[in-house]
C-alpha cells in the first residue's frame, strides 16, 4: 500500500487537492487492496480549513502531528500558496520531504516548496501565469515554463490547476503502469497525455507598456500591421535608431528581441482569430501576417505544440 499525504493552509485552490486525490482513489477500483493508495490530508490548522472559492475541508490531522514516512507528499496551490508563508509548515516540510519517496507540487505549490529551500537545483514548473514570478524568487530553481509537469528525480510539480490531474496519472502509471492509468483517465474523461504544453493558455506576448517610449511605438505600429513585412531594420528606423542599438534596446525594455516580438505577436493574434471566428486558415495567415498557412503552421507547432486546426478545435 502506498501513502500519499497532501498539506493543506488556508486560501489552498480546492481543485488542486480534489484533482489527484480524487485520480489515486479512482486508481483503488483497480488494484489489489495491497496495492491501495492510502489518502491523507493535513492541515496547518485544527478544525476544517476554507479553500480559496470558501469550501470548508476536514483534515485527517495537524501536520505537526504526523511524523511518519510518505511515499508522496504533495502541497497545492492558491492564493494561499503564494501570497502567504507558514514558518512551521515549511521547517516541518524539509524534514517531511527527507523522509518521503517523492514530493512535489500542485500548479502554485511550489511556492510554498521554494520557501522551504525545497526547489533549489531542481527543473519544476508552475501554472503559466506565475512562472516569471518563480524564476524571480527562486533563481536557483531551473524553471520550465511550457511543461504540463515535470519530474526530477524524486521531485514532481505541476502546471496550473488541472495539470495536478497529468501529474497524479503519471505517478499511477509509473506505480501500476499505463493501463491502469488509461483505465482511471477514462473514468475522469481526461486524456492520458495532452497534445501540446502550458504555451496554449498562455499569451506569447506581455502587453504593451502604456507609456510612450521610441520602443512602444514601434511595438503598436507593428501590432496595427501584422500583415505587412517587417524587417529588424525597418523596425529600427521607425524608433530612429540604429539596428544595433535598438535591437540591444528593445531586448532590454520588452525582455524579448525584435524578431521575437514580431513571431509572438502574430501567433497570439492568429489564435484570436482562430478562437473567435471561422475565417478559413488561409485568411487568418494573411491577416496575422504569416504569408502562408504553412508557415503559421510551422509556427505553431513550434511554439505551441499544436497546428492551428488542432488548436481551432480545442479552443473555439
Amino acid at each position: 500500500m502506498k501513502t500519499v499525504a497532501m498539506v493543506l493552509f488556508p486560501e489552498f485552490l480546492l481543485l488542486d487537492m480534489a484533482g489527484p486525490m480524487e485520480v489515486f482513489s479512482v486508481a483503488n477500483r483497480y488494484l489489489k487492496p495491497d496495492d491501495h493508495y492510502q489518502l491523507t490530508l493535513l492541515g496547518t490548522e485544527r478544525g476544517p480549513l476554507r479553500a480559496s472559492n470558501g469550501v470548508l475541508v476536514h483534515t485527517d490531522g495537524h501536520f505537526d502531528e504526523a511524523a511518519g514516512r510518505y511515499d508522496l507528499l504533495l502541497v497545492p496551490g492558491g492564493p494561499g500558496a503564494y501570497n502567504k508563508k507558514c514558518p512551521p509548515l515549511l521547517d516541518w516540510l524539509k524534514g517531511a520531504v527527507s523522509r518521503a519517496e517523492r514530493y512535489g507540487s500542485i500548479c502554485t505549490g511550489a511556492f510554498v516548496l521554494g520557501y522551504a529551500g525545497l526547489l533549489d537545483g531542481y527543473r519544476v514548473t508552475t501554472h503559466w501565469n506565475y512562472t516569471e514570478r518563480l524564476i524571480k524568487g527562486f533563481p536557483k530553481a531551473d524553471v520550465a515554463t511550457d511543461q504540463i509537469f515535470v519530474e526530477d528525480r524524486n521531485l514532481i510539480t505541476s502546471g496550473g490547476v488541472t495539470a495536478g490531474i497529468d501529474l497524479a496519472l503519471a505517478v499511477v502509471a509509473r506505480d501500476h503502469g499505463k493501463k491502469i492509468a488509461q483505465d482511471v483517465a477514462k473514468v475522469l474523461l481526461v486524456v492520458m497525455k495532452r497534445q501540446g504544453g502550458q504555451a496554449q493558455f498562455s499569451p506569447l506576448m506581455a502587453a504593451v507598456a502604456p507609456h510612450e517610449t521610441p520602443i512602444t511605438r514601434v511595438q503598436n505600429h507593428v501590432l496595427e500591421h501584422l500583415e505587412e513585412v517587417f524587417t529588424i531594420e525597418r523596425m529600427a528606423s521607425l524608433a530612429n535608431m540604429s539596428t544595433r542599438h535598438f535591437a540591444r534596446v528593445f531586448s532590454r525594455e520588452v525582455g524579448m528581441t525584435p524578431m521575437e516580438f514580431l513571431q509572438s505577436a502574430r501567433i497570439d493574434c492568429a489564435r484570436n482569430l482562430l478562437e473567435t471566428g471561422d475565417l478559413p486558415l488561409k485568411t487568418v495567415a494573411y491577416k496575422s501576417g504569416f504569408g502562408s498557412v504553412r508557415h503559421m503552421r510551422f509556427l505553431f507547432g513550434e511554439k505551441l505544440g499544436l497546428t492551428p486546426t488542432q488548436y481551432r478545435e480545442q479552443f473555439s
